[in-house]
């Protein structure tokens, strides 16, 4: 399937010159809100995105945000309850 984005010229440029490649940026997009989503498995997105290793999809994930099995919420409740844990330690 071929999808067919149109953006304003103006923006167009401005986004062209963000990117080395925009559509696979926006590719990898889809594939992180679609993994965050449950629309897609973690191997749906290594497939999408022609990646060889399931490594590859979760660094392209985490890149954008999304960490496969946890959400942010519970990555920063971790990371503060780790905190207080070595706070008690001597």
């Amino acid at each position: 399937m071929d999808l067919t984005v149109k953006i304003p010229d103006d923006l167009a440029r401005e986004l062209g010159a963000g990117f080395e490649d925009l559509s696979r940026a926006a590719l990898e997009a889809l594939a992180a809100d679609a993994y965050a989503k449950s629309v897609l498995s973690l191997e749906q997105v290594r497939k999408l995105l022609e990646l060889e290793s399931r490594w590859e999809a979760q660094k392209i994930l985490s890149d954008h945000e999304v960490w496969p099995g946890q959400t942010a919420d519970e990555i920063i409740r971790d990371a503060d309850s780790s905190e207080e844990f070595r706070a008690d330690l001597p």
